[in-house]
């Protein structure tokens, strides 16, 4: 059994964890509500958008479409992986990290794939395959529309030139403080989507819904990255929440666990002593 100062240090040291996990997770509930409250603010505004560009895209000609919605044969693939800049949050990056692999392995395995990071962790993770073309990790440090609106601006003339033919995006979508659902959504070419709506009745589109499209998509897919960029800032500290607080948890249990044998071992050595003071006494006597 340890002796009595090592398990008290132990002890100390666990507690001192218990306090940095303990305020770590409060501070990550803190930020939680903040970004909790702007994506559940701007889903609505960004799905609606979304919806109704590609409701507009699919009544086009294939002559009049958007060159956003150019459906080209797929050689050359990018894919945005969005992470976070810290650790301690579970398995948040390993899970966008795995589903990369996954689909560099699987769904692209016969495509010359390439990365884009959002968050260190990721860069981290891909820069060892040296395809990494950017790492946008100083985002966070200012996440605002305009800031990953440049990076939206990035993907689409990179598309247009015909460096990529497909741009994915893979993020953790926020749903609540203890669940993050991974989400791979294609950002480029846009896919338009058979709709139910008829989105000329009722509607006079001036100067002509082609043009509308044309000006509105840069707007649409600058939303859709910002949108991501959110749910997985979001995730982040809803999984830092989670991780947190069960590390205080475990830090707790095992601090209890050492306490009882902190005082198991006391008593053994006061028990100990205690015999050899009467040992002693009954050696005299006799």
């Amino acid at each position: 059994m340890a002796n009595l100062k090592e398990i008290r240090n132990r002890i100390s040291s666990v507690s001192s964890t218990m306090q940095i996990t303990s305020a770590m997770k409060m501070v990550s509930a803190a930020k939680l509500k903040k970004a909790q409250d702007a994506i559940t603010a701007m889903r609505p505004y960004a799905d609606k958008l979304t919806e109704l560009l590609q409701s507009l895209s699919a009544t086009l000609d294939a002559d009049s479409g958007s060159k956003f919605s150019t459906q080209r044969e797929v050689k050359k693939v990018l894919i945005v992986a969005v992470t976070s800049n810290r650790g301690l949050a579970g398995a948040f990056n390993s899970n966008i990290i795995k589903e990369v692999n996954r689909l560099t392995s699987e769904t692209y395995a016969n495509q010359e794939v390439s990365y884009l990071a959002i968050g260190k962790k990721g860069n981290d993770a891909f820069k060892k395959t040296n395809k990494v073309i950017a790492n946008n990790s100083s985002v966070f440090d200012d996440l605002t529309f305009d800031n990953v609106a440049e990076i939206a601006q990035l993907l689409m003339d990179k598309f247009v030139e015909g460096e990529f033919d497909k741009i994915e995006i893979v993020y953790n979508s926020f749903k609540n403080a203890a669940t993050q659902i991974v989400i791979t959504e294609q950002f480029l070419p846009i896919v338009p989507i058979e709709s139910d709506v008829n989105v000329n009745a009722d509607y006079i589109f001036e100067p002509s819904k082609a043009e509308i499209v044309e000006q509105l998509i840069p707007k649409s897919l600058k939303t859709q990255l910002y949108k991501s960029v959110r749910d997985s800032f979001a995730s982040e500290h809803g999984a830092r929440m989670t991780a947190m607080h069960k590390a205080t948890d475990n830090a707790k249990e095992l601090r209890d666990q050492l306490k009882l044998t902190y005082n198991k071992a006391r008593q053994a050595a006061i028990t100990n002593e205690i015999l050899e003071i009467v040992g002693g006494a009954e050696a005299l006597n006799n």
